[in-house]
């Protein structure tokens, strides 16, 4: 049996659905389907024994491109999800016992951190100033015209320009250096590199925004958990009419002699035919996987758009209370340039990791049992590798996690583990069909690309699109949300072209 649509979207994640609300709200006949039970991609959910975890990504930023999806249909976003934003933002403890708070106000950083003196306050505002010009001119082409590559970005904003608004000669590291003089608050806004999961010492000095959009736009929580915006945006998506189907997995994109994507086929047999195909799983994955592209060929476009950071996650349910934890917490590294070398350079797990620690239920108690705590942790690792890191690989860092933590004030932690979940890079590989497991789509790396991603429309093939982690604006969830508008838009703009 035949069906046909105007276009289907493969995959159900945040770019997914972004894609496919922002082209029903056009007037379009979408069609999605996505090979799991949940739709939402990584805002997925863990319950069990009294805890729960938000699997996927722990932070809102930029809420602003969330409600736009709602304002297009005439909706307030408060109707379909309650977010709350946090002005204490995250704790970072350092191997020497500093402890360094990050506020939404230069006022508060100063009167909670005896580590920060009013140079160093000066300092920091100096280098907000710099991010903010960052932002201002990332927002007026890559964000807000949905620029794809470094030729459109230096024909719309001139050679010249370009390259000194953009400190196009630095990495993001170099530009915090020029500018910030105390340690801690350097590796702390260095380590803003983990929305995208890259180094900062080999990302383009425009990942600068990334403080920046978090210091504008604030920080904020989704009551009950992240997944709660994902189903915020399935019940818009089902009043707008996108017709929704999960558990139904795509086996083939169809092409024709031409390579014209001219529809799909689904595990079953069926066949949906359309005008077009986004698709929400990543760009090299669904090449290999639907399309059958040459591994040649992907081996050389892997070249330049290497995989983001994978990560070794935990999610440990614990029956006693650590006061000193926040709701979002960095155990750092005592040397983040050789972290950020191991992992990123030589590809190999470290032996000293910096690690994302999330504790929700200090901001919502309902999270964990009276007297527990729900415990998320996240070290960044590598991507799979040709030859693959061993389950007792995994098995070593995870002890080495525990320890450090235990070592830098979380004590007897293990003994106090009442309930474990684990996923390795194999795992977020195989539930998501992730480019050999990483998280973050695409690696921003000054060398190898520039910060870009891929374009959002096919350079192989006719008719066909991607939203997500992999293409531009880049991971992390207000991009991914904003490349599904941006594909609509780029659809839409291609067919008001061909009526005139």
């Amino acid at each position: 049996m035949t069906k046909s649509v105007d276009v289907v979207v493969v995959g159900g994640g945040l770019g997914g659905l972004s894609a496919a609300i922002s082209l029903a709200q056009k007037g379009y006949r979408v069609a999605l389907y996505e090979k799991n039970k949940h739709l939402g991609g990584k805002l997925n959910r863990l319950e069990a024994e009294g805890f729960g975890f938000d699997l996927g990504p722990s932070i809102l930023t930029m809420p602003h491109i969330f409600r736009k999806l709602f304002e297009q249909s005439s909706k307030l976003m408060e109707d379909y999800v309650s977010i709350r934003q946090l002005d204490h933002e995250w704790r970072s403890f350092f191997m020497d016992g500093t402890v360094l708070d990050l506020y939404n106000s230069t006022e508060a950083m100063l009167q909670k951190n005896e580590e920060l003196s009013e140079k160093d306050i000066d300092e920091f505002k100096d280098y907000l100033d710099y991010t903010k010009g960052l932002y201002e001119k990332t927002e007026a082409g890559y964000f807000g015209k949905g620029l794809d590559t470094m030729k459109e970005v230096l024909d719309h904003h001139g050679y010249l320009s370009a390259l000194k608004d953009f400190d196009y000669f630095h990495t993001m590291s170099q530009g915090i250096e020029k500018r910030i003089s105390n340690p801690y608050l350097s590796d702390m806004l260095k380590y803003f590199i983990k929305y995208v999961g890259s180094s900062a010492d080999n990302a383009p000095a425009i990942l600068n925004v990334l403080p920046y959009v978090q210091y504008d736009f604030g920080l904020w929580y989704v009551d009950g958990g992240m997944h709660k915006l994902g189903e915020g945006l399935v019940r818009l998506a089902e009043e707008i009419g996108v017709a929704l189907h999960t558990e139904t997995e795509v086996s083939e994109i169809l092409v024709d002699a031409d390579k014209n994507v001219y529809g799909i086929q689904l595990a079953t047999g069926e066949t949906v035919q359309a005008d077009r195909v986004v698709s929400n799983m990543e760009v090299i994955p669904a090449y290999d996987r639907l399309l059958h592209v040459d591994k040649a060929k992907i081996t050389k476009l892997e070249e330049k758009f290497e995989p983001a950071a994978s990560g070794i996650v935990l999610h440990l349910g614990v029956d006693r209370e650590y006061p000193q934890l926040a709701h979002h917490n960095f155990f750092f590294s005592a040397d983040s340039e050789k972290n950020y070398e191991t992992v990123f350079d030589k590809h190999g797990l470290p032996k000293d990791p910096t690690i994302y620690l999330v504790n929700s239920n200090k901001t919502d108690p309902d999270q964990s049992l009276p007297g527990h705590e729900n415990i998320k942790i996240l070290p960044h690792i590598p991507y799979i590798q040709d030859v693959p890191f061993t389950e007792e690989d995994y098995a070593r860092l995870r002890e080495r996690v525990l320890i450090k933590l235990e070592h830098m004030g979380l004590t007897d932690l293990r003994k106090h583990i009442v309930f474990e979940d684990q996923w390795t890079p194999h795992d977020i590989e195989q539930h998501y069909y992730s480019n050999r497991g990483a998280i973050y789509g695409v690696v921003s790396d000054r060398k190898k690309n520039k910060g870009f991603k891929f374009p959002k429309k096919s350079q192989l093939f006719n008719n066909l699109y991607f939203a997500g982690g992999s293409v531009n604006p880049g991971g992390g969830m207000p991009m991914v949300t904003l490349s599904g508008q941006q594909v609509s838009d780029i659809i839409e703009k291609e067919d008001r072209d061909s009526k005139r």
